[in-house]
């Protein structure tokens, strides 16, 4: 008679997956472990959701993913920790609370990065940075002011997350 345990213990099963360099890759899998997940890489590898040339949104955004913006803002934009990238075409007139922020298109209004703010060559931001960390390239252009200073930036961030993050019109009238 056969043991179907020590069969299963035994057997693996092999798949072909296609990547996206279009070759085949052996993958190997036994079907005796327990499947698991592993959250932090699925989160650090997770796709940054996007808004299109197309859309115009007036209002408050906000999001527990990443983002790319193509298109144009107005208003507020929270992302709770998580990477903003504004492209080439983004067009933002907006303060922006997120942990990571890259400019390379037009940015009006403060910038608020946990751990970055970085300005491309081509991105073009008017407005204060509050940042432990800033990237100008050359080429960039920037006219506000940087504060660097970890306390601010804490304080910046926990009032927007209580507060519910309203619009400062004189800040984004006078950048």
């Amino acid at each position: 008679m056969l043991d179907m345990n020590e069969i299963k213990r035994n057997v693996t099963t092999t798949l072909t997956k296609i990547g996206q360099s279009h070759k085949a890759e052996e993958v190997t899998i036994n079907i005796d472990k327990p499947v698991t997940s592993n959250t932090s890489k699925e989160t650090k590898s997770k796709p940054l959701a996007m808004i299109g040339p197309s859309i115009h949104f007036k209002g408050e955004l906000t999001g527990e993913e990443g983002l790319i913006i193509d298109g144009s803002i107005e208003g507020t934009i929270n992302l709770k920790g998580n990477s903003l990238i504004v492209g080439e075409n983004g067009r933002i007139l907006a303060d922006v609370f997120a942990n990571t922020i890259k400019v390379d298109g037009y940015l009006k209004g403060e910038l608020h990065g946990v751990e970055k703010v970085h300005i491309s060559r081509n991105g073009e931001v008017k407005g204060n940075i509050f940042s432990p960390r800033v990237i100008i390239e050359d080429g960039a252009k920037f006219k506000g002011s940087i504060d660097m200073t970890s306390k601010v930036i804490e304080q910046s961030v926990n009032s927007n997350i209580s507060t519910g993050s309203e619009v400062k019109e004189s800040t984004l009238k006078s950048a």
